[in-house]
């Protein structure tokens, strides 16, 4: 029998894990309150099935099943109970994920995860009436590429819901790691700080984007830099990460202003088009871009 999967939010971390879930056989249900931004999601899924004929990875009837697979939902009103697996990936707000969370319990699912990145499994639960069934699951963007999942362990929850977690990575052909329930858990506390102390070296003027990043991925062989790692996750998200990073553990998470400053301006990244890096069609096109430091003055990138 084919297990029922049930994402909500079709944001750019939601429809990555509806791609995973359906190209592993589930049965998919995306729900996204906001009818144009589920139809993009859509749009967005069928071309990135394509993109994986043309590369070969896929025959076209593997792809029309997994776009099959998918059923968008206008709410959790519309999905019937007892799915096997919820998982939120709407904005990273503690208000808005406990209320989804509350709705989506109602269903009763046998496992319910929050895709969260930063803000503490105990927390959103505790307006749950089963925290026991509850935990984190964070997924990697792009999700079909990054074969990380972070299962995260509240205080409330039960081994065999860690369990249940764990086996669902393996069938979502993702590998596990198992972390203490704390704010940033393992992966966004350590990627988060190398993140903002990029931004304020950008801010202090040390270095260009594009040269702080190559400087890390020949230098310390990380796969991306930090900037251009912020420009996917999305400038805004890096933002409501590093506050709530600051409530928990103090200033040395407080945001720099250069980025509260981009993400006002709408600067967010990938997902605007502009970043640190302009992108075209969800690529990157060109170098970085110049950026105002604290003094007033521009990036060096901009004086070449």
């Amino acid at each position: 029998m084919t297990e029922r999967f049930v994402v909500v939010g079709a944001g750019t971390m939601g429809l990555g894990i509806a791609y995973v879930a359906a190209g592993s056989g589930h049965a998919v249900e995306l729900v996204e309150v906001d009818r144009d931004r589920g139809d993009a999601a859509l749009r967005r899924l069928a071309d990135l099935w394509e993109r994986a004929v043309r590369r070969g990875r896929l025959d076209a009837d593997q792809a029309d099943a997994n776009q099959a697979r998918i059923t968008l939902r206008a709410g959790l009103a519309e999905v019937a109970p007892a799915p096997d697996v919820i998982v939120e990936a709407v904005p990273e707000r503690a208000d808005l994920k406990r209320a989804v969370l509350a709705e989506a319990e109602a269903l009763r699912p046998a496992l319910l995860g929050s895709n969260t990145s930063s803000i503490p499994i105990a927390d959103l639960a505790a307006g749950l009436t089963r925290p026991e069934r509850f935990c984190g699951l964070h997924f990697f963007n792009p999700v079909w590429a990054m074969a990380l999942l972070e299962i995260v362990v509240g205080p409330a929850t039960a081994v065999e819901t860690t369990d249940a977690a764990v086996t669902l990575a393996g069938r979502l052909g993702k590998d596990p790691v198992v972390v203490r329930d704390m704010p940033g858990f393992a992966t966004s506390r350590l990627g988060v700080t190398l993140g903002l102390e990029a931004i304020r070296m950008v801010a202090d003027g040390v270095a260009s984007p594009a040269d702080i990043d190559k400087a890390m991925v020949l230098g310390y062989r990380h796969p991306i830099g930090p900037l251009e790692l912020t420009d996917l996750v999305g400038l805004d998200v890096r933002l409501d990460i590093a506050r709530t990073l600051q409530a928990a553990y103090g200033d040395r998470f407080a945001p720099p202003p250069l980025l509260v400053e981009l993400v006002a301006a709408g600067r967010l990244g990938k997902k605007s088009g502009h970043g640190f890096y302009r992108w075209t069609d969800g690529v990157r096109s060109g170098g970085s871009e110049p950026v105002a430091t604290t003094g007033g003055a521009e990036s060096p990138e901009a004086a070449r």
